[in-house]
């Protein structure tokens, strides 16, 4: 039975083309039910305020990168969404007087124009939001080397990068496409106009140039730019899951503002029954070894019809 026309934009896939069984399932879901969905391999965690949720967040670059020595250097990838844990890994990084110099960072991802990465005088760059909000606020004597910093610019220098390096963890949000990263569903064309990539041809990118789905578009208007479409570019360069796959745990940190209730739902559910759909690029999770879904527990919502 052929699968059908998203109802968002139908030249793409997108969780909309799921089995409507699946839909329907991850929307009856209650906080205390997506606590339930913990399997080995996937852990769910709750916060109860988002205080310590992000001070939870900025602690994962804080003991990824205490394990870091002049023999075993290792990094975080780390996300532009959500970013309120920068200031405090920088804030932490100081006080503390950790070294870092033997530490690593990956930027997940960098905006596209006119086919090359944007500069970061660009009012929404990736590199220029870390650089602000966490980098330059680290005490000099306490930074790692510029080289150890590392942004999709130079595609295959970058994918490169995680063999010469271990990524201890890759954190990031869930965007309202279902994405990590731009890792977003393909066009429905080609190849793919009747069934989107199977789990292992989409695994099986690596850090590249997407074009991205409608959702994203409108997400990052909505989220960076006070809903102004025209400035958010229609291209990315984004870590692929070839780089995924080679770190260690993959956590994803859900404060209730990029993806809605019913996305944030839906993710976890595919991902605890290893139900695997590129259409939902985040159900790849399901097969890798450790994945951490952690939420404020006051954003999750609910899944009601109602008016507003």
């Amino acid at each position: 039975m052929a699968r059908p026309l998203s109802k968002v934009a139908p030249d793409w896939w997108d969780y909309t083309t799921l089995d409507e069984e699946i839909l329907r399932d991850a929307a009856k879901l209650t906080p205390n039910d997506l606590e339930q969905l913990s399997r080995d391999g996937f852990e769910v965690v709750m916060y109860d305020s988002l205080k310590e949720f992000y001070c939870a967040e900025a602690l994962e670059y804080i003991r990824v990168w205490q394990q870091a020595t002049p023999d075993n250097p290792v990094g975080i990838c780390g996300p532009i969404g959500p970013t309120e844990q920068l200031p405090l890994v920088a804030q932490i990084v100081n006080a503390l007087d950790i070294k870092l110099h033997d530490a690593h960072f990956w930027g997940m991802d960098e905006w596209i124009e006119d086919g090359k990465p944007v500069a970061t005088d660009h009012p929404l760059s990736f590199a220029k939001a870390d650089m602000e909000l966490c980098f330059n606020r680290i005490r000099p004597e306490l930074l790692m080397p510029t080289e150890n910093i590392h942004f999709p610019t130079v595609l295959d220098e970058y994918s490169n990068s995680y063999n010469d390096v271990r990524c201890l963890l890759m954190q990031g949000g869930q965007g309202e496409v279902k994405h990590w990263a731009f890792n977003d569903p393909v066009r429905r064309e080609g190849k793919y106009k009747d069934a989107p990539p199977t789990p292992e041809e989409y695994r099986k990118l690596k850090t590249r140039i997407t074009d991205l789905h409608p959702l994203t578009v409108i997400q990052n208007a909505r989220t960076s730019g006070g809903g102004y479409i025209p400035l958010v570019p229609t291209c990315a360069a984004t870590v692929g899951p070839e780089e995924t796959w080679k770190s260690e745990c993959v956590s994803i940190w859900h404060p209730g503002y990029h993806d809605n209730p019913f996305g944030m739902r839906l993710t976890a559910l595919m991902i605890s029954k290893r139900i695997a759909d590129s259409s939902v690029p985040m159900s790849l999770m399901a097969d890798h070894p450790k994945v951490r879904f952690s939420y404020y527990r006051g954003g999750i919502g609910t899944v009601d019809s109602e008016m507003k």
